[in-house]
């Protein structure tokens, strides 16, 4: 591969912004005593509720590659900070549902609010035609880097 193709140009800049994200996620998390993967479960929180998924701590743990142990240490560690509360599903009693507390979601705007502002206004100097072609890429990439990681 050309490491100077315009496609490699797009590989590089996802990466890029992939790396400033994840700093801002780490210092997001030592700002707040979370570990990186406590960041990770609550945007898989968030994520799920926006979508309408009922999480569990199953779900949780599919979704960040930890076992049984390791999930239960992350939500308990999650609950214990008011981040994170669990209910019984009130379809299934034995099922345990996740949902993200108020506090957690007042403290990611706090922090991330300026950069989804600006991302905002970048998104909105592009025409809904130009939006859509983004939307389909970055969907397409998410998908094929699934593909990868499951093989």
């Amino acid at each position: 591969m050309d490491d100077r193709s315009p496609v490699m140009g797009l590989v590089h800049l996802l990466r890029a912004v992939t790396v400033e994200f994840d700093v801002l996620g780490a210092e997001f998390a030592a700002r707040h005593g979370l570990h990186p993967t406590d960041v990770r479960a609550l945007i898989h929180l968030l994520d799920a509720e926006r979508a309408g998924v009922r999480a569990t701590p199953g779900w949780l743990g599919e979704q960040l590659r930890l076992n049984s142990a390791g999930t239960t240490s992350l939500v308990d560690r999650l609950e214990r900070l008011g981040l994170v509360s669990r209910s019984r599903d009130t379809a299934d009693r034995r099922r345990v549902l996740l949902k993200v507390e108020e506090k957690a979601t007042e403290l990611g705007w706090a922090f991330f609010g300026p950069v989804i502002g600006e991302v905002v206004a970048v998104a909105e100097d592009f025409g809904a035609g130009e939006l859509e072609t983004v939307r389909r890429f970055l969907a397409a990439v998410l998908e094929s880097v699934g593909r990868t990681r499951s093989s």
